[in-house]
């Protein structure tokens, strides 16, 4: 009698399933780890537009005014940073009257210590990680 190798068609299925059960294990896993870095990205977003800001403001003497949410920081920044995950959680506090401040804001996804929503901000005061824009008193103008 001759033995024909190889896996019978529910033998293949079985391992199919288990890879799909591991995979998904994986991916959902890593949804904590992405979200973290796309806050890191935010933070680092911030850092770069308060440095740009402050380059326009060593030529200019005055903060690039805006009502909204500048498209470009001269040739500092020529493209205005987006959101990684492409919703719209980056904001201007309006400074069209008063181009010695401004103050742009990311809504970050982890929510870290705070109970509600968190914000991290760039402004002519620096950068800085709030709670709720009641806080941003203290970092934005």
């Amino acid at each position: 009698m001759i033995k024909k190798k190889g896996f019978t068609l529910i033998e293949l299925l079985i391992v199919i399933a288990i890879i799909g059960v591991l995979a998904s294990i994986v991916l959902v896993s890593m949804g904590g780890a992405r979200s973290k870095a796309r806050d890191a990205v935010r933070q680092s977003d911030a850092r770069q537009i308060g440095s740009a800001m402050e380059l326009y403001y060593g030529d200019s003497d005055a903060y690039l005014a805006s009502a909204t949410v500048p498209t470009a920081i001269s040739t500092y920044m020529v493209t205005f940073p987006t959101d990684p995950k492409g919703g719209v959680s980056y904001g201007w506090v309006d400074n069209s009257l008063d181009d010695q401040k401004y103050c742009v804001y990311m809504t970050m996804e982890n929510k870290g210590s705070c109970t509600t929503t968190r914000y991290y901000t760039s402004s002519h005061k620096g950068t800085a990680e709030v709670c709720d824009t009641a806080a941003w008193t203290l970092s934005c103008p």
